[in-house]
C-alpha cells in the first residue's frame, strides 16, 4: 500500500516572508480557502506573535478553514507559544509549531546557549505547549548542518514531552538530496519513539529543494513543507505543486501519494501570482505557460501521434482548461455561474453578482472573452475587496516621440472629484504623477508591469504597481483592454490598500 505523505502549506507563513509578497487579511482568507480546495493537509497560517495583524490573520483562518489542521509558528518561549495557540485554538484541527536551532553556529551565536541548555528549553517548552494543544510539531532549525547524534537526543526529548511531529529543516538550503535523504533515514533509525510524522522542510537557495524533499521520502519521511509557486525567504521554498506532480507522476518510484486535488494546482497558482503581483515564469514547471507547449517540429510531431511522447502529465491534470467561452455581453448571469463552476470555482452570490458586473463591462469592450479572462476577472473580484478611497472618474493621455507625455486625471474620493495634470517621461509616469498630485502622499513606484491576459489584439491587460507609500510596500493591481487605463487602476488599487493599511510591521522573528 502506498505511503500516505501530508502536505504541509506554508505559503501563507514562510512564503509570506519573501520581499513584495506580503498579503492583507482579505487575501489572505482567500488564499486559505483555496488551500482548502487544493486539499493541504496543514495550513500553517503565520507567526502569531509577530504583529497584531499576525495574529488577527491566523486567527480568522483558524476560524474560516474547517477541513485541514491551521498551525501557528512559535519560538520555544512561553510567550510564542501561547500567542500562537491563542489563534489557532478556533480551528477544528489546531496545531502549535515551536521551533529552536540546533546547529552549533546557532546556539554559539544567535542563541548564545550551550547543547544542554537547548535540551532543557526543548523539554519544557515542547511540555508547555502540549498542555494546550494535543498537535505539537517540533523543529530543528538548522537541521541539516547540526550534529546527529546531538538532533536525534533532541527529538527524542521533544517526542517524550509530547511532540507529535518532527521537522528536519534544511533552513539555508545547504544541503544535497543524497545528504538529507541519508540524515532523514538516520534519525528516523535512531528515535527511541519512531512512531510520529517525519517532515522536511527544505529551501532552494541551491536549486534543490524539490529534489531534496522528494529523496526525503524515500528515506521515510511522511509530511512534506512546501509553499505554492516555491515562494519564501531568499530563493524560496519547496514548490508545493512540482513535489505533488512529482510524487503522482513517479508513483511507481515514489510508492507514495498525497490527499492533493491536483486539477486545482493551477487555479491555486494563478491566485498567488494575483494576489502578489509576482509573476509566473513561462517555464516554470508544472504551471508556466510553456509547461505544456511544444514548438519544436519533431515535437510537434510526436504529440500529434501519441501525447506520452514528450508529455508525461495532461495539463487538465493540473487544471489548465483549454476550452473557450463562448459567453458575451447579452449572457445572462446563470449562464455565467454555470461556467464559474464547470471552472472549478466555488463563489459566493455576491462574489458572483460582483464578478458579473465586471464581466458585463469587459464583454461590452472585447469581442470574444476566454476562459482564461473570466478567471482573471474572478481573481479581482476576490482579492480586491479594499475600501475604494479613490476611483476612477476618467482620464485623457497625450504623448509621442515629439511631445511631451501628458496626463489628465480625474478621481472620485467621497463622491466629490477631484482633477490633476501632469507630464512626465511617458503616459504612465505622467498618469502616475497626476494621481500623486491629487492624494498628496509620499509614494514611491518600485515597480510596475504589464502583461497580456490572453491573446489577441483586444487581450485584458493585467497591470501590477508596486508601490511604497509612507514606508509600506503594497501591491495593485488593473484589469482593463486598454494597458494605460490597466496600469492607472493599478496605482489608484495600491494607493487604496496602502491607505487601508493599519501601519503595524511585522517583526521578522523566524529564521526557519
Amino acid at each position: 500500500m502506498s505511503q500516505k505523505i501530508k502536505i504541509f502549506d506554508t505559503t501563507l507563513r514562510d512564503g509570506e516572508q519573501s520581499p513584495g509578497c506580503s498579503m492583507n487579511l482579505k487575501e489572505k482568507l482567500e488564499m486559505a480557502r483555496q488551500l482548502e480546495r487544493l486539499g493541504v493537509d496543514i495550513i500553517e497560517a503565520g507567526f502569531p506573535v509577530s504583529s497584531p495583524d499576525d495574529f488577527e490573520s491566523v486567527k480568522q483562518i483558524s476560524q474560516t478553514v474547517k477541513n485541514c489542521t491551521v498551525a501557528g509558528l512559535a519560538r520555544s518561549v512561553e510567550g510564542d507559544i501561547q500567542r500562537a495557540y491563542d489563534a489557532v485554538k478556533f480551528s477544528e484541527s489546531p496545531r502549535v509549531h515551536v521551533f529552536i536551532a540546533t546547529s552549533d553556529i546557532h546556539m554559539q551565536y544567535k542563541l548564545k546557549m550551550t547543547r544542554e541548555q537547548v535540551v532543557e528549553r526543548v523539554a519544557y517548552m515542547v511540555r508547555f505547549a502540549r498542555s494546550l494543544c494535543s498537535d505539537i510539531e517540533f523543529s530543528a532549525e538548522d537541521a541539516s548542518r547540526s550534529d546527529r547524534d546531538f538532533l536525534v537526543r533532541v527529538f527524542d526529548t521533544a517526542i517524550a514531552a509530547g511532540a507529535t511531529t518532527i521537522n528536519i529543516p534544511d533552513t539555508t538550503g545547504y544541503a544535497t538530496p543524497t545528504e538529507m535523504y541519508d540524515l532523514v533515514f538516520y534519525i528516523k533509525s535512531h528515535l527511541q519513539n519512531p512512531h510520529v510524522d517525519i517532515s522536511v522542510h527544505n529551501h532552494d537557495d541551491l536549486g534543490l529543494a524539490v529534489a531534496t524533499s522528494l529523496a526525503c521520502v524515500k528515506a521515510g519521511a511522511t509530511q512534506l513543507e512546501c509553499t505554492i509557486n516555491g515562494i519564501g525567504e531568499r530563493a524560496g521554498n519547496a514548490a508545493l505543486e512540482e513535489i505533488v506532480m512529482g510524487i503522482k507522476t513517479r508513483r511507481d518510484y515514489y510508492d507514495a501519494e498525497t490527499g492533493i486535488d491536483t486539477k486545482q494546482i493551477y487555479r491555486t497558482s494563478k491566485l498567488l501570482s494575483t494576489i502578489t503581483g509576482v509573476p509566473i515564469a513561462p517555464n516554470k514547471s508544472i504551471v508556466g505557460a510553456n509547461a505544456f507547449a511544444h514548438e519544436s517540429g519533431i515535437h510537434q510531431h510526436g504529440v500529434l501521434a501519441n501525447r506520452e511522447t514528450y508529455e508525461i502529465m495532461q495539463p487538465e491534470d493540473v487544471g489548465v482548461n483549454k476550452n473557450t467561452m463562448v459567453l458575451g455581453k447579452h449572457s445572462g448571469k446563470h449562464a455565467f455561474a454555470d461556467r464559474i463552476s464547470e471552472l472549478g470555482y466555488r463563489m459566493s452570490e455576491e462574489d458572483i453578482a460582483a464578478a458579473f458586473e465586471r464581466f458585463k463591462v469587459l464583454a461590452d469592450r472585447k469581442k470574444d472573452i476566454t476562459d482564461r479572462d473570466i478567471e482573471a476577472l474572478i481573481s479581482a473580484t476576490a482579492v480586491n475587496d479594499v475600501k475604494q478611497t479613490y476611483s476612477l472618474k476618467s482620464f485623457v493621455i497625450n504623448s509621442g516621440t515629439v511631445i511631451s507625455a501628458t496626463a489628465v486625471v480625474r478621481l472620485v474620493k467621497d463622491g466629490e472629484e477631484f482633477e490633476h495634470v501632469a507630464r512626465g517621461e511617458g503616459p504612465i509616469d505622467a498618469a502616475f504623477k497626476a494621481i500623486d498630485r491629487i492624494v498628496k502622499r509620499q509614494t514611491k513606484l518600485e515597480n510596475w508591469t504589464i502583461q497580456a491576459v490572453t491573446e489577441g489584439e483586444d487581450a485584458l491587460g493585467e497591470a501590477i504597481s508596486k508601490i511604497t507609500c509612507e514606508g509600506n510596500l503594497v501591491t495593485g493591481r488593473g484589469l482593463s483592454p486598454d494597458i494605460l487605463e490597466a496600469s492607472i487602476r493599478s496605482y489608484i488599487n495600491a494607493i487604496n490598500k496602502a491607505i487601508a493599511l493599519s501601519g503595524n510591521v511585522k517583526a521578522d522573528l523566524s529564521g526557519k
